[in-house]
């Protein structure tokens, strides 16, 4: 089985963290689904984003490059090209349903179908886009539920972004992802080659509106919130603190943040986040019978992960646009029946877009040298398999994050947050600190440890130049 071209799944989710799995160790979860997916497959437990935002994370694992290399650095920047297309020209027939975050929206990327759905609250660019799932609640007579509506409820600014879904609840977007999914596998005939499928559910990113049978789930549970106390406030960045009351001015996502909430709201927030994860991971489920019952499963590999993570509160932030390991670290699981060995979990450095010379590999593809990701198969295959020693991750300034570029470095016991042309930064030993709360930068102690980690980005700057210098002439 494993010298034949499988069919690949790749379920992508918006903004879940990675403490949303029960089987992973978070046993307040109901995921019954996932839990299937870690038990029979293998799971990266220490898999870090390259940008900590939609659009930049995701054009990076589908390059393959940094987003220093593909140039997109944010949420809007154009971005058309992907690994996507390799797969199509070697014979899979390759669909898209759900989000990708492209620039414009609907550009092919290498899909020979796409069924796009974007976010939930639409603001600034596509603001006014159409997606399938807009047309889907028009012809139900049906609109959206969106921020214009959320801004007269009177509880709209105590609420930090969690809604009850009121509309039925087959249009809510991830439940109209999910069965648009499962209904393309069932009424599309099998394609003569093999299949790459990519969905997108655009939860559990904000406005947090699970349906209220799963919110009920969540509201009575004892959930570990992380404590925010003013001593870490004062010893973050300026940029991050502006961020801070720039949030609580400005409704992102449908999201008023508050700067100092109740441990009530906290808790009701953090419960609305993880229902809607309950959400996806039922319609994960019906997926998987969808490609059973379809007999794709008989030689499948099924890939989930996420784009980023959430701070929900922690750090006292809101959504992403920091490097906390709440935004970096995302969940990111392969599930092969008969292909590799099951029940294993691996601890080891990776990135989100090691996942894009996997799946070429997988495909009998050839990873172009150039290439800044680098396979997970020889993890996969049980080989020797010694991770990264670092991961590293950036992002421009933007709407939200006041500063012109920052960048991330992390080692299996060291983080560093580095601001471009800046005094300050952040520097935490995540082996004493791992919840990241106490900011060395300014330790004195620490000033080798600190100047090891700036050599360390001056080197991935310098080597990244050099392997993939070819990209602007050969994939922009």
């Amino acid at each position: 089985m494993a010298g034949n071209r499988p069919n690949i799944v790749l379920i992508v989710t918006d903004q879940q963290r990675f403490d949303t799995i029960a089987a992973l160790g978070f046993d307040f979860m109901e995921t019954p689904n996932l839990d299937r997916l870690v038990r029979e497959g293998v799971s990266f437990t220490n898999c870090h984003i390259t940008a900590p935002s939609c659009a930049p994370a995701r054009a990076s694992l589908f390059t393959g490059y940094y987003p220093h290399t593909t140039g997109i650095l944010k949420n809007g920047d154009r971005w058309t090209r992907s690994w996507v297309e390799n797969l199509s020209a070697s014979g899979y027939h390759c669909v898209n349903v759900g989000k990708m975050h492209t620039t414009p929206f609907e550009t092919p990327l290498g899909f020979h179908e796409r069924y796009v759905v974007e976010n939930k609250d639409r603001y600034l660019e596509g603001r006014y886009y159409f997606d399938e799932w807009d047309k889907a609640l028009r012809a139900r007579g049906h609109v959206k539920q969106q921020r214009e509506l959320y801004r007269r409820r009177e509880d709209y600014g105590e609420s930090l972004g969690a809604f009850d879904w009121e509309l039925p609840a087959d249009l809510h977007s991830d439940n109209f992802v999910g069965d648009f999914a499962a209904w393309w596998l069932r009424c599309k005939p099998k394609p003569d080659g093999p299949l790459f499928l990519q969905v997108g559910f655009p939860g559990p990113h904000p406005p947090y509106d699970p349906t209220p049978d799963f919110a009920g789930r969540y509201l009575q549970k004892d959930l570990p919130i992380q404590p925010v106390t003013a001593e870490e406030i004062a010893g973050q960045p300026p940029p991050f603190q502006e961020m801070r009351q720039h949030n609580s001015q400005v409704d992102h996502d449908s999201v008023v943040h508050l700067l100092e909430p109740t441990p009530q709201q906290r808790q009701r927030q953090r419960a609305y986040y993880l229902a809607n994860v309950s959400m996806i991971d039922e319609k994960i489920g019906e997926l998987l019978q969808a490609l059973e019952e379809k007999g794709y499963l008989e030689d499948a590999v099924v890939i989930f992960t996420s784009d980023h993570g959430d701070c929900l509160g922690d750090h006292g932030h809101s959504q992403k646009w920091t490097m906390y390991d709440t935004i970096t670290r995302v969940p990111a699981i392969v599930w092969a029946p008969g292909r590799f060995t099951p029940g294993r979990s691996l601890d080891q450095l990776c990135s989100l877009f090691d996942f894009g010379p996997t799946i070429l590999e997988l495909a009998g593809l050839n990873v172009p040298d150039e290439f800044e990701a680098a396979s997970l198969l020889p993890a996969l295959e049980g080989r020797t398999w010694q991770g990264r020693d670092a991961v590293f991750a950036e992002h421009s300034r933007d709407g939200l994050l006041p500063t012109d570029y920052m960048t991330m470095v992390r080692t299996a016991e060291w983080k560093l947050v580095h601001f471009l042309d800046e005094p300050f930064g952040q520097l935490f030993d995540l082996a004493s600190d791992p919840h990241e709360i106490h900011n060395l930068w300014d330790d004195p102690i620490h000033t080798g440890q600190k100047q090891e980690l700036l050599e360390r980005l001056l080197a991935w700057r310098i080597r990244s130049g050099l392997n993939a210098k070819d990209w602007n002439r050969n994939c922009r």
